[in-house]
Parts: C-alpha cells; sequence; structure tokens
C-alpha cells in the first residue's frame, strides 16, 4: 500500500476569479451570477452558477444569488441563517402565509462590487 496522498487537481482560473468576487462581497450584501459575470467580463450566470456548485463551499457561496431573490434551493435553512446573522435584507411573507421561506430584498441587499471607504463615506476602491 502506498503513502503517497493524491494531489488535487488544479483550480480552473476561472474559478479562482469566480471565487475571488465571492469572497470579496460584504456580509449583508450579494451579488446575482449575472452580476459576478458581468463584473468578471467573462462566462454568464450559467458558467458562474457551475463554478458555484463544484467549487463554492469553501467561500461565502449564500452571497451569490439568483437574481430574483429565491434562495437556493436544498439550501434555504442554511442560507437563511447566514442572512440573519449577517444582517442581509429580507422580504416577509405576506401576512397568512405558512411555511413561506423569505425571499431576499433584491433592492436593498444587491452590491454593486464597489466598496465604501472605512469611514463609510464615498466610494472606495472596486474589487
Amino acid at each position: 500500500m502506498s503513502d503517497e496522498v493524491p494531489e488535487l487537481p488544479e483550480l480552473p482560473e476561472y474559478a479562482e476569479r469566480v471565487l475571488g468576487v465571492a469572497e470579496r462581497i460584504p456580509p449583508g450584501r450579494v451579488m446575482t451570477y449575472g452580476d459576478v459575470a458581468e463584473w468578471l467580463d467573462e462566462g454568464g450566470p450559467r458558467q458562474v452558477g457551475r463554478v458555484m456548485a463544484l467549487y463554492g463551499g469553501a467561500v461565502p457561496w449564500w452571497r451569490v444569488v439568483r437574481s430574483d431573490g429565491a434562495l437556493l434551493a436544498g439550501h434555504e435553512l442554511r442560507a437563511l441563517r447566514h442572512y440573519r446573522a449577517e444582517g442581509t435584507p429580507l422580504r416577509q411573507a405576506p401576512p397568512g402565509a405558512k411555511g413561506h421561506v423569505p425571499r431576499l430584498d433584491m433592492r436593498r441587499a444587491r452590491w454593486d462590487g464597489v466598496t465604501r471607504a472605512a469611514d463609510g463615506t464615498g466610494e472606495g476602491a472596486h474589487i
């Protein structure tokens, strides 16, 4: 029996770039799959979604979302815990709706990729 550890395949360059954007999204904010692709000026929402599905577990995956604000199917409760802990704006269920999972409030939660200055004034550097 060999003691050698198999070498993991190298992460594709595009995947590294997508994950780099995901890591820079501030807590309480989100970018859509399409926003990330547009920011990178490469690929599209499906390609970003594929990268997140394959490699996104090591980054704040809950901050890269669908454009309609729906939570990631099968991961709704995990994502919801993160959103609540980070103060991410959510749209609440209509009165009387039972078992409804909130959606993201995309108008308030969406991040444009521009960081604010440390003092909260003006625009800082782009990611």
